[in-house]
């Protein structure tokens, strides 16, 4: 072990046993866009507790790590996935979970991660999970901890995230039609939108796209041409591109 990975003397005087310990994990909410319908990124536990059941991937944290090295290195364990896709993947903090009950083996804090990506390869189990998998958004039982409230809080972030940035041409191919561009909104929002709003939004905010010259074009459905487009220059939306009304995802 380097000096920089040796832990700082404790300042004199101070007793580091004065408070009860507790461990620190991460977990991760991995979403994605396939086959027009959300999906997680989910693992089958393989050891107690709730062993057999379907878990965010994530872990302990270990003592001379960060939480998003810990992120990093449980998801590519649990799931199989290449070291190197899992490096240039961007995760987001979502929020700390503490509640003192949240994990019946001590007292747990966890660390919580999203992301929205495009096109991860098939997982597959590894770790202490005995399987991995991309699972329809909703199409599984109870998840075990309190990994159903820390998706529900992904999904939420995720899917203001798409109102105010460019996030949602990442899951569109190179050129797209508007169409499939207001696909990606209606899986994540759990919404269907107006058409004609959707695309006079898009087309009069400022970089969001800009459409592809002359051919390749292709049909957009009932023999109808549609126009392609790519995505823009923006990061950002100005003005919003907001859910309707009285909806969360």
């Amino acid at each position: 072990m380097s000096l920089a990975d040796a832990a700082p003397p404790t300042p004199e005087g101070y007793d580091k046993y004065a408070f009860e310990p507790f461990a620190v994990t991460v977990d991760l909410a991995v979403l994605t866009v396939r086959e027009e319908r959300l999906h997680v990124l989910l693992v089958q536990r393989g050891q107690e507790p709730y062993a057999g059941e379907w878990a965010l991937p994530g872990g302990f944290v270990l003592p001379r790590e960060s939480a998003e090295s810990a992120a990093r290195r449980e998801l590519a364990e649990e799931t199989g996935l290449p070291e190197a896709t899992v490096a240039g993947l961007h995760l987001e903090q979502l929020r700390t979970y503490s509640d003192p009950d949240r994990d019946p083996r001590m007292r747990v804090v966890s660390v919580a991660f999203t992301a929205l990506v495009p096109g991860l390869p098939e997982p597959r189990g590894g770790g202490d999970a005995a399987e991995a998998r991309w699972l329809p958004y909703g199409s599984y039982g109870p998840l075990a901890f309190d990994h159903d409230r820390i998706l529900a809080d992904a999904r939420e972030r995720v899917g203001a995230k798409l109102e105010y940035s460019c996030l949602a041409t990442a899951f569109c191919p190179p050129e797209f039609t508007l169409g499939e561009l207001r696909q990606v909104y209606e899986t994540v929002w759990g919404v269907a939108l107006d058409r004609p709003n959707f695309r006079r939004k898009v087309l009069t905010t400022p970089g969001f796209v800009r459409a592809v010259e002359g051919p390749p074009r292709r049909t957009g459905g009932r023999g109808k041409p549609a126009a392609l487009y790519r995505a823009g220059e923006a990061t950002a939306l100005h003005p919003p591109l907001l859910r309707p009304e009285g909806h969360s995802s």
